[in-house]
């Protein structure tokens, strides 16, 4: 399946770069993981769009958790933590009933387990739990998995109630990732700018 355009260059940024944002030096193979679980849940497309138009469905997708230009680098990672870790369950504790080509499907979970290792090895996460917790942000996201797990409930997982699932979390993910992303722009940004006044 071809991607887009615009997406195929989104996912050359994102593999290209070393994640050392979130003040958290992340290794260079967090970026290309990133990469790689959006490439897996394109291949893992099984159904057209059109097959499956009775099933279309509005998640509500909480683009404002997103937002890198209002996040603290402790909020950004706890809001990337909570959609990798929700993307990991969905996918990876839901096999039984998953239509999906068990290979990709593993090797779609290896990699969410390991940029989940990534993260909670990462410094800055002992900075957020001592923070106050992030409430707004951890209720809004699981909110939103939740309409996603009733929703196949309801469809009673059916492979076109997958399918449009596999297509939500393919966007999420892509915020998620992209959100990274920002945050890294940012912080460097903020030391060329330190450098420049010195």
């Amino acid at each position: 399946m071809a991607l887009p355009c615009s997406f195929s260059v989104a996912l050359v940024l994102l593999s290209c770069h070393s994640l050392c944002c979130l003040a958290c030096h992340l290794p260079d193979t967090h970026g290309l993981r990133n990469w790689r679980v959006l490439t897996l849940l394109g291949q893992m497309r099984r159904l057209s769009a059109g097959s499956c138009v009775n099933y279309t469905n509005d998640f509500a997708f909480p683009k404002e958790l997103f937002d890198g230009q209002r996040l603290q680098e402790a909020q950004a990672l706890s809001v990337v933590h909570g959609m990798t870790q929700n993307v990991f369950h969905l996918f990876c504790m839901n096999m039984s009933s998953a239509p999906w080509n068990m290979t990709l499907l593993e090797e779609l979970c290896s990699g969410l387990s390991e940029q989940l290792d990534d993260l909670e090895a990462c410094p800055l996460q002992e900075a957020r739990l001592a923070e106050t917790p992030l409430m707004h942000e951890d209720s809004t996201l699981r909110t939103y998995f939740q309409r996603i797990s009733l929703y196949l409930q309801d469809k009673n997982h059916s492979p076109c109630a997958w399918e449009m699932v596999r297509a939500e979390i393919g966007r999420s993910f892509f915020s998620s990732a992209f959100l990274q992303e920002r945050i890294r722009w940012k912080k460097s940004d903020q030391v060329q700018h330190g450098n420049d006044s010195l």
